[in-house]
């Protein structure tokens, strides 16, 4: 099964000043702001929804297909997409934009000033999937993650009428969508994927039910924190996935995006949707005991140590014959 996996490509721009902002803004003069702030540290992180998903997909061994727009500063964070078994081909270049970047200071009280500049991001909608699918071979599914908004309308739009299935998961757009938006992203999709806010978001603001939400999608996949996952089918027995034992949380950062990796690896592979959430579990289970969204290491023998001892001997040796 082929995936292609689009949304945001981006890097963070993370810088920790050891003051405090509090301490630097005088009250009466807040309409004329103009500061500077000496910090300590830099650290660029590669991010974005898209290539973080492809990351995880890839040290699986799922071969996913990224698409989405860059800048021509893309070159370094494609090559270490590359190594990790991601297909970088169908990345747009900008001739004339930057990538996208989230640029964010913190202060020692932990508030922090950021700015994300979309860049290339815009030119996603640029992207026609056919053409993806023609040099690919074929598409078996889409993943239209949260990207340029107009990119993922057209997305959707192109996936319903040239017949290949989709996933609908809007994440940090959905806060700036409205219903009829997010009514056109939802109709007749795969997979939609949520978190339990953002399940709840979504019936307030497309004026759905939830039951009506089961009878537009295919399958509904709801992260719920350390409590696991749920899945629901119209007319089918709720399947609900909890999450393997932490041996550390460092960094939530990038943890519904390790899922999906893992949930879009088990449908690359064939297996039940039940064994496909168990594998996300476990890779984002990996990715918060990590700081960075793909600085993680997935061992083949350490992952299914793990992956046994939360969900089974059987369970195990039905995902050991996929690992690469």
């Amino acid at each position: 099964m082929r995936i292609a996996v689009s949304g945001s490509i981006a890097t963070d721009h993370l810088m920790t000043f050891p003051g405090r902002f509090a301490d630097q803004l005088v009250a009466d003069q807040l309409h004329t702001v103009s500061l500077s702030f000496l910090v300590d540290s830099l650290d660029v992180r590669r991010g974005g929804v898209a290539p973080n998903i492809c990351f995880g997909m890839g040290q699986l061994g799922a071969s996913p297909v990224l698409v989405g727009a860059a800048g021509s500063d893309f070159a370094e964070y494609r090559a270490w997409l590359d190594r990790h078994g991601v297909d970088t081909q169908s990345v747009r270049i900008s001739e004339v934009l930057h990538t996208a970047r989230f640029i964010c200071t913190t202060d020692a009280d932990h508030n922090q000033i950021g700015s994300f500049y979309t860049g290339a991001m815009s030119e996603a909608r640029n992207i026609e999937f056919q053409s993806v699918a023609e040099r690919v071979g074929t598409l078996d599914l889409v993943h239209i993650g949260a990207d340029d908004p107009e990119a993922m309308m057209r997305h959707s739009e192109e996936c319903r009428k040239r017949g290949i299935p989709f996933a609908a998961d809007y994440s940090q757009q959905l806060a700036r969508m409205g219903g009829e938006e997010i009514r056109a992203l939802t109709e007749g999709a795969a997979y939609l994927f949520s978190n339990e806010y953002e399940s709840a978001l979504i019936e307030s603001k497309t004026g759905w039910t939830a039951a009506e939400v089961l009878e537009r999608v295919g399958t509904k996949v709801t992260t719920l924190g350390a409590n696991g996952v749920r899945i629901e089918r119209a007319g089918e027995p709720t399947v609900e996935v909890g999450c393997p034992q932490e041996e550390a949380k460092v960094d939530p950062t990038g943890v519904g995006d390790a899922f999906r990796a893992g949930f879009l690896s088990g449908l690359a592979w064939g297996v039940s949707l039940e064994r496909a959430a168990q594998v996300g579990c476990m890779v984002a289970t990996l990715v918060i005991e990590t700081v960075g969204t793909q600085e993680y290491e997935l061992h083949r023998a350490h992952f299914l140590e793990r992956f046994t001892a939360a969900y089974g001997d059987e369970a195990a040796a039905e995902v050991k014959k996929y690992l690469g």
